[in-house]
């Protein structure tokens, strides 16, 4: 072959590898263009979506409301996230029975009074239950063991201890779930949304869900992401570093647990330790500007407690005078407690944060249309707030 042929065959093949390098490299330059809109678009995205921290402490229903929250603007649960729960609910149950049978021992001890002691038929079922109780792996709730149960918190002595329940640690979820038995053995049982809203499991960790109230759609309302963390003492160091870029702190306060004491520590009263985190999350100087958004919660426990043992028994709240009774007793209960929280947030707040969101609601986190109502109230004022911000208010 000439060398004239074996030049222009190769300039036609440098010609070719040129040109395929070049298309490679448009290719990936689009592609780089692409990656980087998607990055500024995700971006903006988020600085539109506004990030809550739900904080309390152990048993004050904040993941109760995080599990509403799921069920009112999310996907709500499906079929295998139910049956997950199965499991929790028959610990719950375990769990209840075991605390009540070995509450009534107790307390036989404690007093020579008869009235905690156990019927003898009984004895051997409370001991069978007290010993599954204890485990970290409990069976099915059959409906043999079902039926044992019921027989066993029927027992005058076990109804005597349940009225102590505020000394035990005995859960708030006990009566409905002993209302339940029948169904819960079923050896075909689904639990329920009611079920998983009384499950009690303890929060550990961070859990957080995206939503909006009043829909997907970012032109109808905000769009939010919740995060819920766990409330007992050993999980609040992994609170700090959630606490930066918070448009808003939601508190939850159990103000039924006024005569409680710790899960955690039973020399430490549940109000006394709420009052001091509230405290202490007030002074965080992340929350300057921070909105909050404090949640009274377990006011359907509350306003039963209140008529029948007084406010004064907390320390907190000695100062305490009942001037009536019924509705307006609870009435007034409920706005004295209310106030010592306002006091304390007042008092905490420097005159330079006297701008932020001060917003205080009632709530019962079992009652779905009450959340839905308080949610839609923290969405509008919220958006106030943003607008505010914007200079468009």
């Amino acid at each position: 072959m000439p060398a004239c042929c074996n030049l222009l065959e190769s300039m036609g093949s440098s010609c070719s590898r040129s040109h395929s390098v070049n298309e490679a490299n448009t290719e990936e330059n689009l592609k780089a263009v692409e990656i980087d809109r998607r990055i500024l678009q995700e971006t903006k995205a988020e600085q539109h979506i506004h990030r809550l921290l739900l904080l309390g402490a152990g048993e004050s229903g904040k993941s109760t409301i995080f599990k509403q929250i799921k069920l009112l603007f999310h996907t709500g649960f499906n079929e295998a996230e139910l049956r997950s729960y199965t499991s929790v609910i028959h610990a719950n149950v375990y769990q209840t029975i075991k605390i009540l049978y070995d509450g009534a021992k107790e307390l036989a001890q404690a007093e020579t009074d008869s009235k905690y002691l156990i019927k003898p038929d009984n004895k051997e079922i409370g001991e069978r239950m007290s010993e599954i109780g204890s485990r970290l792996d409990h069976p099915f709730l059959s409906r043999e063991i079902a039926e044992e149960i019921k027989i066993l918190f029927q027992d005058p002595a076990i109804q005597e201890t349940y009225t102590h329940g505020n000394m035990l640690q005995v859960p708030d979820c006990a009566q409905y779930f002993m209302d339940n038995l029948d169904r819960l053995s079923q050896p075909d049982y689904i639990p329920t949304k009611d079920d998983v809203l009384h499950a009690r499991v303890r929060t550990s960790g961070v859990v957080e869900i995206q939503f909006s109230p009043v829909g997907e759609n970012k032109k109808s309302g905000e769009v939010y992401k919740l995060y819920d963390v766990g409330g007992q003492r050993n999980e609040r160091r992994k609170w700090i570093h959630l606490f930066e870029g918070v448009s808003s702190v939601i508190f939850c306060a159990a103000i039924s647990e006024y005569d409680q004491t710790l899960f955690e520590d039973e020399t430490k009263n549940r109000m006394i330790e709420t009052k001091e985190l509230f405290d202490w999350v007030l002074k965080q100087k992340c929350f300057e500007k921070t909105s909050f958004m404090l949640f009274l919660n377990k006011f359907d426990i509350f306003e039963k407690k209140v008529q029948k043992v007084p406010l004064s028994v907390c320390e907190w709240f000695k100062d305490y005078q009942p001037t009536t009774s019924g509705k307006q007793e609870v009435e007034h209960a409920y706005e004295f407690v209310k106030k010592k929280f306002e006091e304390l947030y007042f008092q905490r707040s420097k005159p330079d944060r006297v701008d932020r969101v001060f917003k205080i609601y009632r709530t019962t986190a079992l009652d779905q249309k009450l959340v839905k109502k308080t949610f839609k109230l923290v969405d509008e004022t919220l958006r106030r707030r943003n607008l505010i911000e914007a200079g468009l208010l």
